[in-house]
């Protein structure tokens, strides 16, 4: 049986950081859907993330998104983020909204391009170093729509020079995301379809390159467990972008198309003693929220997040592993089973009530106010969302 004080420690010490710009106006390919109260700045959506922070207690981070959270003093954002409890998590680069990265941006065949692209790599690490910042995020658009478009291997060689160029920009307690995606917006190939793909790189790279699944950037069907307990094994786990998909990447809130697939994943990482911030993986969501209201879709995803984890915490591992030491498949199964079946809400509420939070943060959240305040007080100026 699982040592219960044990689970909510761990629940209580779970980090959790929220993405900038899924507090913006998002929408699909054909339309973005603008909602009342969305932030018009950087620092109206770090005042949403803190107040996601405020009810949850577990998201004491807000990733950037550069350059839609562009600002001329990265250091007083740093400070104004401190002054409100949370800090900055990862800067994440853009390289796929301009016009000149039609072909690609460090991939591109022109090296004018290429030379623009890395240098806006070079960008976020100096705003790293203003923010405080560990963790460089890239995922690049970058790929091809047609076999003989361009050269396969010399773009991987382009792609290579890049990221050494902003790995050894980074400070000794910096490090690099490298994210990938399956397809999409590049159809016949893509630089960084794969986590085989992001790893190699890593591995040429460094100690300080790591590996960031998006759980949303796999074909149909694939084990993200497998690659979740594998980069582990070798070391070079360093995030994951949250999220759900029902068919392409959908970018829904975690845990709303496959709540068991996200306890499978969460459990690889408690199995593997990867959970304690200490490890150091960056657990940060990565949505749209395009339909639903922002700030409580955010909550809530947190909240999948934590009811994942506690039910991976739930497993009888010492009973889990002598079915499986004496090869009774269904008793494992089971074992497994009996963990996710369990409703974890009720020890949750505890954990919060524990660390002096509302036991139901959305609530207590419509409760608040704060949703009505900021659409009576953020009327005019220019609302945050794509490309802003």
């Amino acid at each position: 049986m699982a040592d219960l004080a044990a689970v909510k420690r761990a629940l209580a010490a779970q980090r959790i950081e929220t993405p900038s710009w899924a507090f913006g106006n998002s929408g699909t390919r054909f339309k973005v859907f603008a909602q009342a109260g969305v932030p018009r700045s950087p620092q109206e959506k770090i005042a949403d993330a803190a107040v996601v922070h405020k009810f949850t207690g577990v998201a004491p981070t807000v990733a950037l998104h550069i350059p839609w959270d562009k600002v001329d003093d990265y250091r007083a954002l740093g400070e104004y983020a401190a002054s409100l409890g949370i800090g900055i998590g990862a800067i994440n680069t853009n390289v796929f909204q301009d016009d000149d990265y039609k072909l690609g941006s460090v991939t591109n065949p022109d090296a004018g391009i290429r030379r623009k692209a890395t240098d806006h790599l070079l960008e976020a690490v100096d705003i790293m170093d203003a923010t405080g910042s560990r963790d460089l995020k890239l995922w690049f658009s970058d790929g091809i729509n047609y076999p003989g478009q361009d050269d396969l291997r010399n773009r991987q060689d382009r792609l290579a020079a890049a990221l050494r160029e902003a790995y050894d920009r980074l400070g000794d307690h910096q490090r690099i995301l490298l994210e990938y995606k399956l397809f999409e917006p590049a159809f016949y190939a893509t630089d960084v379809p794969d986590w085989g793909t992001s790893y190699a790189h890593c591995v040429e790279l460094g100690e300080k390159a790591t590996v960031c699944i998006d759980t949303g950037h796999h074909a149909p069907g694939t084990n993200i467990e497998f690659i979740v307990a594998f980069l582990l094994r070798q070391k070079r786990l360093g995030a994951f972008d949250f999220n759900s998909r029902f068919y392409a990447d959908d970018d829904l809130m975690a845990g709303a198309a496959d709540p068991f697939q996200l306890f499978r994943i969460m459990y690889e990482i408690v199995r593997g003693d990867a959970l304690d911030p200490a490890y150091g993986i960056n657990f940060m969501l990565d949505q749209c929220h395009n339909i639903e209201t922002k700030i409580p879709a955010i909550i809530r995803s947190v909240l999948n997040v934590q009811e994942a984890t506690a039910k991976a915490l739930l497993v009888d591992r010492a009973a889990l592993t002598r079915a499986q030491n004496d090869g009774n498949v269904l008793e494992a199964n089971s074992v497994l089973m009996d963990a996710y079946n369990t409703d974890v809400r009720p020890l949750l509420a505890e954990v919060r009530a524990d660390l002096g939070l509302d036991p139901d943060p959305v609530r207590a959240y419509r409760r608040s106010g704060y949703q009505e305040r900021i659409v009576a007080e953020r009327v005019g100026g220019q609302q945050a969302g794509w490309g802003a």
